[in-house]
């Protein structure tokens, strides 16, 4: 953590939130009949693979996970140009009848959940969508709301919202950066 971040979630902050999301999934849909689990590249992924594991650990069965790369979905890929990198999408069963559980690292203006919604309306007709996110920062653009938030964390525009996660960081924390006063 540089001193211009403010730590909002640490290693435990992470854990108690992905513990708490994964029984409120399981007490919405009473249980983990027809459910799935689709994380949004690259982090989100992450973060269903752990809800993955906290969910089997709970109901002492498996559920099943796919993975997600929007990049082609983006509103914005004409401004990205050919710098936009794909990645392998992944979703191994048929999502008809499904409730997907869409997990991503942060909620902001909602034109990636908009994107992932497209994306997964490609490999079929789930029964119902509903979003898992670890921070809601606000600032919408779009009508989407979580349905399952570790942690709402106001902010301003200019800030950052950074996700560290140990698969990809070294760490676990959700620190604040940048343009609004800390």
């Amino acid at each position: 953590m540089t001193p211009s971040e403010k730590q909002v979630l640490d290693e435990g902050g992470i854990e108690r939130a992905l513990a708490r999301i994964a029984h409120e999934i399981l007490e919405r849909n009473q249980g983990m009949d027809n459910l799935t689990l689709v994380g949004i590249r690259s982090r989100g992924v992450f973060l269903a693979e752990r809800l993955q594991k906290k969910l089997s650990e709970i109901e002492k069965k498996e559920i099943p996970i796919g993975i997600l790369d929007i990049t082609l979905y983006r509103d914005d890929l004409s401004e990205i140009g050919p710098k936009a990198e794909l990645h392998e999408t992944n979703i191994p069963f048929n999502l008809k009848g499904k409730i997907v559980i869409l997990v991503d690292d942060v909620l902001f203006t909602g034109r990636t959940i908009r994107a992932a919604l497209d994306g997964l309306i490609d490999f079929g007709r789930p029964k119902a969508i509903q979003l898992a996110v670890l921070v809601d920062r606000g600032h919408r653009e779009l009508p989407i709301k979580a349905d399952y938030v570790g942690k709402n964390v106001p902010t301003s525009f200019q800030d950052k919202v950074i996700i560290r996660l140990k698969e990809t960081d070294g760490k676990d924390e959700a620190v604040i950066s940048g343009g609004g006063k800390l």
